[in-house]
Order: structure tokens, then sequence, then C-alpha cells
């Protein structure tokens, strides 16, 4: 039988990581989550999770967003495309039920899913775009 957990090489560790999605990404959100996404070429999904202390002042309610955020990934992870994505909550997030978050996860899945990330992020002509 399976780890019902998340693997390893499906979590984001590094700052570096972290940092490369501040910098350079795609992104797009909804009420309650803003996301981050860059190609990877590693071939799956990996997930990072940026969780303040604005959203709540509470831990018991940042760690259950942050259960809520790895759940709904563990579902979809497998039909997402290849990229780093960093999920940051806001504070509307903090009063919605459980149900009613995991919806909103569902709907940024798959707006990732139908966006044409690889045409959006790879890098171009490494020259510039400058004519000397």
């Amino acid at each position: 039988m399976p780890a019902a957990g998340l693997p390893r090489e499906a979590r984001l560790r590094r700052a570096g990581d972290f940092a490369a999605l501040r910098q350079a990404s795609g992104r797009f959100g909804g009420r309650c989550f803003s996301v981050r996404y860059r190609v990877n070429d590693l071939g799956h999904p990996r997930l990072g999770l940026a969780i303040s202390k604005r959203v709540s002042k509470r831990a018991v309610d940042r760690n259950r967003i942050k259960r809520l955020i790895r759940e709904s990934f563990r579902r979809a992870r497998l039909e997402l495309p290849p990229v780093d994505l960093m999920v940051m909550a806001r504070e509307q997030a903090c009063g919605l039920s459980g149900p009613e978050l995991l919806a909103e996860l569902q709907q940024l899945w798959k707006k990732l899913r139908s966006a044409n990330i690889e045409a959006t992020l790879k890098p171009g002509d490494p020259t510039g775009t400058i004519v000397r």
C-alpha cells in the first residue's frame, strides 16, 4: 500500500527555490490564496507553503490551512504540469470552512492545468531583445 503522505521530492525545501519563485515566476490567485509558479526540469510538480502570521495570529489556524493545501495538492499532484508552486494564504482564508477552501484550491489547480505554462515561462533568446 503506498504511503498517504506527501513525498519529499514533491516539496520545496531550500530557501533558493522559494527565492527563485519570488523573483521570476507567473502568478494567479483567488479570494483566499495566491499562487506563484515556475516551470521545473524535474518532470513533476513541487509544493511550497508560505502562510504568514498576517493570516492568523493563531498557529492552529495557520496549520489547518497548511493541512488543507497539502491534502488538495496530494489529490491533484499527478494531474499538474511540472512546476514549482508557492501557495500563500490571504486573511480571508482563516474565516472559511474546510470544504470552501478545498473548493477554491480545486479551482486554482484547474486554472494551473489549463494555463499554457511552458509558453509563458520559458526563457526566450538569450541574446536579448535589443537589436544592435
